[in-house]
């Protein structure tokens, strides 16, 4: 353990040496953000070669390998649903029809999807998808395809629990304890399909659920200071609250970036939906947490969690990544906080100038060279630095497909503020 420490104590010292000198070139590099239509070039290019590439409708991009090739996954995986609400994005932007053809058929390939029930992660999967194509096409078979994606994903909740159970019984990530009912912070991004299926159908079981489920991660998620938890164990019996801990953070007290970013753009959409200030209040609670913490760089992209190698905070890893020699950036967080806080601003009137100026501050950081990819490079996504579990050794420093989804959703939320408050 005191050479995992030593290690990580260095891997600090060597980063803040290196972020002291790079802020001046981060504050060029905002300068030199391309613009919006600058971007939509990249993406057409990017993902018309990703589409050259990508002729298997039953495996979708999620990444790329460390020599920049494209990495695919089965219709099983929980991020399929992002490539094609990504086509969809594009379509919208460029009116192509092209995108839109491409759209439709990696979005109906995921068909058979909607009577999974062994995932908690039918929002992404379907409503990234199919949502989008529903709300851009009206198809009322989408709408048909959305309702038993809902149907299915109620199955796996708990009233006693009063959640929906995220993974199935499993050994908890490091092998500590078991997790006999786990649910984990992303859990709140996949109740948006519960609440549309509501709004179409008229039945409320689906909108009850989303609200009980937001309710108990509220309570035993989200912390005194608006940090939050990554996953939480129950006992289906009796509800009670076994363990809090982590799956993909540095450690069971720290906070995870993106479940923090799933946090903050959860609350929001659930606000939203119902109204209610808790939520509002969890979702602007939790966005100062992460918009003030002393951690975050200036750039506004965070390390892939806010306390690596703080005192109080003890990793223990079965993946020890010696070879790196700094402290990975997440942008897929930066990219979802993003787009929330676009959705948040717009909630609050004046009040919310704050958090929509610190989302245009991220895009355009985001836009930039320092983030942006060439075209031609990056398993042909178009953001960079992206982390997907560093405990585990998976997915560091790469592109990842969800990150381009709430990027390009993030500059449409723009482009709609802008619309909406131009004279």
């Amino acid at each position: 353990m005191e050479s995992k420490k030593t290690f990580y104590r260095t891997i600090v010292l060597s980063v803040f040496i290196t972020v002291s000198s790079a802020f001046v070139l981060i504050k060029n590099e905002q300068k030199n953000a391309k613009s919006i239509g600058d971007v939509i070039a990249v993406a057409k290019k990017q993902y018309r070669q990703m589409l050259m590439h990508s002729s298997e409708l039953s495996s979708y991009p999620r990444t790329a390998d460390k020599n920049g090739k494209t990495k695919y996954v089965s219709i099983e995986d929980w991020t399929g649903g992002f490539w094609p609400g990504n086509l969809w994005y594009l379509y919208e932007y460029t009116n192509d029809v092209d995108f839109k053809n491409e759209a439709v058929r990696w979005t109906e390939s995921l068909e058979k999807n909607q009577f999974n029930k062994s995932h908690h992660d039918l929002g992404f999967m379907m409503y990234c998808s199919y949502g989008n194509a529903y709300r851009i096409t009206q198809n009322k078979k989408y709408k048909d395809i959305l309702i038993q994606s809902a149907k299915s994903l109620i199955s796996r909740f708990n009233p006693t629990v009063g959640c929906i159970k995220s993974w199935d019984f499993r050994a908890s990530w490091d092998g500590k304890t078991v997790w006999y009912y786990p649910v984990i912070m992303d859990n709140l991004m996949n109740l948006e399909l519960l609440f549309f299926a509501t709004k179409v159908t008229g039945d409320p079981i689906y909108r009850n659920v989303a609200i009980k489920h937001a309710e108990t991660t509220l309570k035993n998620h989200v912390r005194k200071d608006y940090s939050s938890y990554h996953v939480v164990n129950y006992d289906s019996v009796s509800g009670k609250v076994l363990n809090k801990q982590t799956c993909q953070g540095y450690s069971d007290n720290s906070t995870w970036a993106r479940g923090q970013a799933w946090g903050i753009y959860g609350y929001t959409m659930i606000y939203r939906e119902t109204g209610d200030i808790r939520f509002l209040d969890a979702a602007k609670g939790m966005a100062d947490f992460y918009m003030n913490h002393k951690n975050l760089p200036e750039d506004k992209v965070p390390y892939w969690d806010f306390n690596v190698n703080q005192n109080g905070f003890t990793p223990d890893w079965k993946y020890n990544p010696t070879a790196l020699n700094y402290i990975p950036r997440d942008v897929s967080s930066a990219a979802i906080v993003s787009s929330a806080l676009f959705e948040l601003s717009g909630h609050l009137g004046k009040k919310g100038d704050a958090y929509k100026n610190f989302a245009i501050s991220t895009i355009n950081t985001l836009s930039s060279s320092a983030y942006l990819a060439d075209t031609g490079t990056n398993g042909y996504f178009l953001l960079k630095h992206s982390v997907g579990s560093f405990p585990h050794g998976n997915e560091i420093d790469v592109p990842l497909v969800y990150a381009d989804y709430y990027f390009l959703e993030a500059l449409l939320r723009n482009n709609q503020l802008t619309r909406n408050t131009a004279p």
